[in-house]
């Protein structure tokens, strides 16, 4: 046999070559009786793969780590042979095993070995065989011993050209050959081995697992055998015959002869099937019971032919197992749960606290043997099965009875049960709220039309099960409304202040509690309660800081309890939070410097801060207004555009939502101190003028007030002297007294504390010729509201020609425009407003420029008839009488949008005379309206009709146009009240009838509203609708209500009805039970009655009426206020009826209410020494022999009416 061994890293060249066996075991059994069974253990490392070549020429792969136990059939021992670089080392564990390994021989490679391991023998390289090994016969071979031993993921199967063509190796299934090998061993015999040897056995013995028989690597070859070939190898059969079809290879050994070896197999194979009978085997043993599993287990299975005489291989035939169960009794109908080669199986699915009985059975080479004895058990109890759901019997506005059936006990008694619910809060949160050993429970205090779910489980001594599905049941009513949600009043740091309102629906005399819960997010997602009373507003304390809050609201009363509100999302306040810390002062430069400052130690709560920086210019005791020169949550700032040589004082405080922190102490600044730099050459200011000009520069070094400026001019002579025309800390200057048309220089430098700066480039200015002097003010002549003429006279004192004149005129001086540009001294002005107050100003022009202006002159138009009317328009609501557009005069009939016109308009410009009065045109008709107001109703006018409707307005000085028509029209009439009649009277409803409102089409679209008067005298709507009938219910008897009703259609609401009052009835007593009899002594009964309670304050009356005996009517034997009543010196043995009705004598009148009448009670006095006073003798009229005299009757009447019919039939046919 050739063994290839390859690693992960690379792959051995050299062949490790097995030519024989190691005896690894001692008092191995011998195979044909004259050899000795030798087990040889291979230790495959990690990252290795151990490869042997099976009989059909594959080659099976195993990776390490692994060890793979090899069977030597003739008990040689084997020579080895290891590649180039490797060494192989013969090891000895504690146990006396022996173990080949062969590792690389480097030192980047050690050997590792077991702690039980030590090495004894090493084998040099290359191809040195061991000392120890004895070479035998070359035809040997390593089948594994239990391919179970190695996971099926280990096993690999591919085909590697052959190394050693001229030598071939059979392979054979080690599970045949094990199998036929045990068999052949005698009965064990109790003696004490060694570890070791129990070790090997148990290692040789296993059986292959299931997974190891079932994976891939055994269902096919890669050399086209099939799965019967393979599963001919398996059973043993690879030593005989193989499955049809396929071609036996033949192998032999180098050099040795060819024969016959199949027809020898198949006759030692025929002669061992006949010894290979299993007989009866053991009880099972069953162990690790539990409520729903066991695991069964036994020996194998004894054979009949048991000489030592096995297969050819020398291994035992392959033994299935069958394992069957009963549960009716050992005798009972078995039934195959589990078939294989295992010697164990795990019965699943049982049934608690169940009785079973289970037996087994071996059938080896389709040849079955007996079964065994049955073994009984018992499995373990169990919790019950989950229960069905709870079912409803009966409901309320505010219970539910719920049932449920209890589930299989599962082997113990249910000892109570579990009722969870939701509370009707629909969020999959269950509570308890029944525990017990009841079957049903009420549930009580629940709220009307509100749907709550349910479920239940059972409890007894071994656990409780499963919770059944969940169930939904809704309590009757309607559902109360729900409350608003609560206000916030006030919130503070440590408390908030929250009222709310009563729900809508309630009564004032219904008594509420409110019940306000709260969430806090640190807490859980749950609501507390944090108030229960009758008031309406709460303050929470023990609150957090600048914390979310969340509250709800929910209303109960004693029959009733509303769902929670909605929720309010609140925050508390935060505290005021404590100072910065002190600033600190760096980056100080001339003009500017940069402050610093920490947070407060104290946030107050709330983590958004924001900083106050202040700057003060000089020491801080000395200064009152401090400036703010930063505001934001940065702990920063630079303080910029600061005077040099300056002392600042700066501090910093907190601002949050709590409120306004102290300030820090303040911190004293300095800004540095330079000399000023060069100045920019001045600019000219305006263009020059000719005596005078306007100059300006920039500030040198900043604005820095205590800087000095200096302006020095130069004169349009060449040797004109420097001369100083300004000092100043300002940026400007004129200068003045200069001549028209010459040239200058100027030049500017600045000076401070620290010296004086350098003089700026020269700017050269030419001054302009002389403009006209300031003019005459113009005159003004009015000759309309929208025109005047501006006249002016010449000036001829400038000494220089006028070229031109510039108009200005407007309203005010910030608004004068240039209107009028020319040479002429007049100008007429037109399109001007009335009474408007203008001003115009003068000014002229020449070469040289335009001279000065000449001083304002005011004029104002005169007034003017006001503007024509716009914006008219319809109100579309009737006017208030407050309201601005309220002008119906006071005692007019009710505004209709019938026969009234609600007009409005925009106010005209009234041209500078308040308007005194308005006059609206309807076709040939005026109306003037005297009052200012902008809106008027116009009554008087006729339904469903259209107007042509215009306005003008007039003041003191004329009448103004009229404004744009417009075309309204006016409503129909809306329906007058109906007639309210009472068509039925009861003691606790009233039956309201009206007729029709209205003709024509629109009686089909009225609506009618009935109003009702309440405690407070108020009318409110009881019914809205277009029924002409209404049922008022819900009344008290005997008492008076008034009403009234009104009639609505498209054209409007009509006029209330007259009031209306009607009384209801008084209530007819109530019914009786029949009376009660009882016999005293002789012939004297006492009759007794329910009680009936006064009805609101009138007195109730009894009367008892009896008929005996031959007796057609029942008569009257007592009246009064008593419930008892004796009856003496009646007939023996003789029937009589009693019954009893109420009388409600009124005590407002004489009249007398009489109940009905009750069921009568039939009694026979009976004359018995036997009866004792106190026992009655009652005979029913439903269960009596006899007929009463009421069926006698009603059979004779029956009689004579047939007969009537009769006669009546027989006549007709006669005529």
């Amino acid at each position: 046999m050739y063994v290839t061994m390859m690693m992960t890293d690379h792959i051995l060249e050299p062949l490790l070559q097995l030519n024989g066996e190691v005896p690894m075991m001692h008092h191995a059994p011998m195979i044909n009786g004259d050899a000795t069974q030798q087990v040889i253990l291979v230790q495959v490392n990690p990252g290795e793969t151990f490869t042997i070549r099976r009989e059909d020429g594959t080659l099976q792969c195993i990776q390490g780590p692994a060890e793979v136990p090899m069977m030597s059939p003739n008990g040689s021992i084997p020579p080895i042979h290891v590649p180039p670089g490797y060494i192989s080392q013969v090891l000895e564990d504690n146990t006396g095993v022996w173990r080949v390994v062969v590792t690389p021989h480097s030192e980047c490679y050690p050997p590792s070995y077991s702690p039980a391991l030590s090495p004894t023998h090493h084998l040099p390289p290359p191809y040195m065989t061991h000392p120890h090994f004895i070479p035998t016969t070359p035809a040997t071979y390593y089948p594994p011993a239990s391919p179970g031993d190695v996971g099926p993921h280990q096993y690999y199967q591919h085909r590697l050209p052959p190394i050693y063509p001229e030598e071939i190796i059979p392979l054979y299934n080690m599970t045949t050959f094990l199998g036929r090998e045990e068999h052949s061993k005698p009965p064990p015999k109790k003696l004490k081995e060694r570890p070791g040897d129990r070790q090997g056995v148990s290692r040789v013995t296993t059986p292959p697992s299931s997974a190891y028989k079932s994976g891939p690597q055994c269902g096919a070859t890669p050399n086209g055998y099939g799965k019967a070939h393979a599963s001919a190898v398996a059973t043993g059969g690879g030593a005989g015959g193989g499955s049809p079809g396929t071609k036996r290879v033949e192998r032999r050994a180098r050099g040795s002869p060819r024969h016959t070896e199949g027809e020898q197999q198949e006759s030692d194979l025929d002669s061992r099937r006949e010894h290979d009978v299993p007989s009866g085997l053991d009880k099972p043993q069953v162990s690790k019971i539990q409520s729903r599993t066991a695991l069964v287990s036994w020996g194998r299975a004894p054979w009949a032919g048991g000489s030592g005489r096995g297969q050819a291989d020398g291994a035992p035939p392959t033994c299935i197992y069958e394992l069957l169960l009963a549960d009716k009794g050992s005798d009972g109908k078995y039934r195959v749960v589990y078939s294989g080669e295992e010697l164990q199986y795990t019965l699943t699915d049982l049934r608690p606290a169940t009785d079973y009985h289970v037996r087994v059975s071996a059938v080896c080479n389709s040849v079955k043997g007996p079964h065994s004895e049955p073994r009984t058990f018992t499995t373990h109890s169990a919790p019950p099965d989950t229960p069905l759901s709870p079912r409803l019997s009966h409901r309320t506005k505010s219970t539910l009875t719920l049932q449920w059936k209890p589930p299989v006990d599962n082997g113990s008694k249910i000892t109570s049960y579990i009722l969870e619910w939701d509370e009707g809060k629909k969020n999959s949160v269950f509570r308890e709220c029944y525990f017990g050993n009841q079957r049903h429970f009420k549930v009580m205090r629940l709220c009307p039309a509100v749907g709550y779910t349910f479920r239940v489980a059972a409890l007894n001594d071994i656990g409780p099960s499963g919770f059944s599905s969940e169930v939904v049941f809704h309590t009757t009513g309607s559902l109360p409304q729900m409350p608003v949600a609560p206000r916030l009043l006030r919130a503070e740091p440590t408390w908030v202040a929250l009222e709310w309102t009563r729900p809508g629906g309630c009564g004032p005399e219904e008594a509420l509690t409110y019940t306000l819960e709260m969430q806090d997010d640190g807490e859980g997602a749950e609501f507390h309660t944090v108030y229960s009373g009758p008031e309406l507003g709460s303050k929470v304390e023990g609150l957090t800081r600048s914390t979310q809050y969340k509250f709800r609201l929910s209303a109960c009363s004693a029959e009733w309890r509303s769902a929670p509100s909605s929720v309010l999302v609140c925050r508390t306040g935060a505290d005021r939070p404590g100072p910065p810390t002190t600033p600190a002062l760096c980056d100080v430069t001339p003009h500017s410097f940069r402050v610093t400052w920490d947070p407060p130690q104290d946030d107050g709560g709330c983590e958004d801060l924001m900083y106050l920086l202040e700057k003060v210019e000089g020491d801080s005791e000395a200064v009152g207004q401090w400036e703010v020169v930063y505001r934001g949550p940065m702990r920063e700032h630079v303080c910029a555009g600061l005077r040099a040589a300056t002392r600042y004082s700066v501090r910093v405080s907190a601002i949050s939502t709590g409120g306004h922190s102290q300030s820090t102490d303040s911190l004293q600044a300095c800004t540095l101190t330079l000399p000023p730099g060069p100045c920019h050459p001045p600019t000219m200011q305006g263009p020059a003028k000719h005596r005078e000009v306007n100059l300006q520069w920039e500030a040198c070094d900043g604005e820095d007030e205590s800087l000095v400026y200096s302006v020095e001019m130069r004169g349009p002579e060449l040797d004109a002297e420097v001369l100083q025309v300004y000092q100043g800390t300002q940026t400007q200057c004129t200068v003045a007294s200069l001549l028209p048309g010459a040239t200058y220089r100027f030049r500017v430098s600045a000076a401070n504390d620290a010296g004086d700066g350098p003089y700026s480039d020269f700017l050269e200015v030419t001054t302009a010729a002389g403009p006209p002097d300031q003019c005459v003010a113009p005159v003004i002549s009015l000759t309309s509201h929208t025109c005047a003429v501006v006249s002016w006279e010449v000036d001829q004192s400038s000494g220089a020609d006028i070229s031109g004149y510039l108009l200005s005129w407007g309203q005010d001086q910030d608004s004068l425009e240039l209107v009028y540009s020319g040479t002429d001294t007049t100008y007429e002005v037109t399109n001007l407003e009335a009474a408007v107050s203008y001003c115009c100003r003068l000014q002229a022009t020449n070469q040289a420029g335009a001279g000065p202006y000449s001083e304002p002159v005011w004029c104002c138009t005169p007034p003017a008839a006001p503007d024509a009317v716009s914006g008219l328009r319809v109100c579309e609501h009737a006017p208030s009488p407050d309201g601005a557009d309220s002008p119906s005069p006071d005692g007019a009939d009710p505004f209709s949008f019938s026969t009234c016109l609600a007009l409005a308009w925009d106010e005209p410009r009234c041209n500078g005379q308040e308007i005194t009065c308005y006059t609206i045109a309807m076709g040939d008709e005026l109306v003037t309206v005297t009052s200012s107001s902008t809106c008027h109703v116009i009554r008087d006018l006729q339904p469903d009709t259209e107007y042509s409707v215009q306005v003008r307005a007039e003041n003191a000085a004329g009448v103004g146009p009229f404004g744009p028509s417009l075309w309204v029209r006016t409503r129909p009439l809306p329906p007058p009240a109906p007639r309210l009649e009472c068509a039925a009277v009861g003691p606790q409803s009233l039956r309201l009838r009206w007729g029709e409102s209205g003709r024509g089409l629109l009686a089909n679209h009225i609506t009618y509203i009935l109003q009702m008067e309440d405690k407070n005298q108020r009318f409110v709507p009881i019914y809205r609708g277009p029924s002409r009938t209404y049922r008022v219910q819900r009344l008290s008897e005997s008492s008076r209500y008034t009403f009234r009703i009104q009639a609505v259609s498209g054209a409007g609401e009509g006029p209330f009805s007259d009031t209306c009052s009607f009384t209801t009835a008084k209530s007819v007593p109530p019914t009786l039970k029949a009376p009660q009899v009882t016999q005293l002594e002789g012939n004297t009964c006492e009759v007794s009655w329910e009680s009936v309670p006064p009805m609101r304050g009138d007195r109730i009356s009894y009367v008892l009426q009896v008929r005996g005996g031959r007796e057609s009517e029942y008569r009257q034997v007592y009246k009064g206020e008593d419930t008892t009543f004796q009856l003496s010196g009646l007939q023996w043995n003789t029937d009589y009826r009693a019954r009893v009705f109420v009388c409600r004598r009124c005590s407002d009148t004489t009249q007398e209410l009489c109940g009905s009448l009750s069921t009568s009670t039939c009694f026979s006095p009976r004359r018995s020494t036997s009866t004792s006073a106190g026992e009655v003798t009652l005979a029913s009229a439903a269960v009596s022999g006899g007929l009463t005299d009421e069926q006698f009757a009603g059979l004779i009447v029956l009689g004579v009416a047939s007969f009537s019919i009769f006669i009546a039939y027989l006549l007709q046919l006669l005529i």
